[in-house]
C-alpha cells in the first residue's frame, strides 16, 4: 500500500498516510485538527531498478516485462 502525503486546508498541518491506491482520493481526517476538509498533495517518488535491462531493453526490475516498473506496480 503507498504512503500518500496530505495537507490540512483549515490549520495547514501536512500529514502522511498509509492507504489504499482507490482511497487515496478521499475524504481523510486531519491528524491536528480532525477536519475533513483535507487535500492529497502531489509528491515525487523515487525508483531504482538496481540497472538491471529487463524484456523491452528498458530497465527496472527481474519482473517488469514492458521495461517500466510502471507496469508491474513495483
Amino acid at each position: 500500500m503507498p504512503i500518500y502525503e496530505y495537507q490540512c486546508v483549515d490549520c495547514g498541518k501536512k500529514f502522511d498516510a498509509l492507504r489504499s491506491m482507490s482511497q487515496a482520493d478521499a475524504p481523510i481526517e486531519c491528524e491536528k485538527c480532525e477536519s475533513k476538509n483535507t487535500a492529497r498533495k502531489v509528491t515525487a517518488a523515487f525508483g531504482h531498478s538496481g540497472g538491471r535491462v529487463v524484456a523491452g531493453g528498458g530497465y527496472g526490475c527481474g519482473g517488469c516485462s514492458a521495461g517500466s516498473c510502471g507496469s508491474c506496480s513495483h
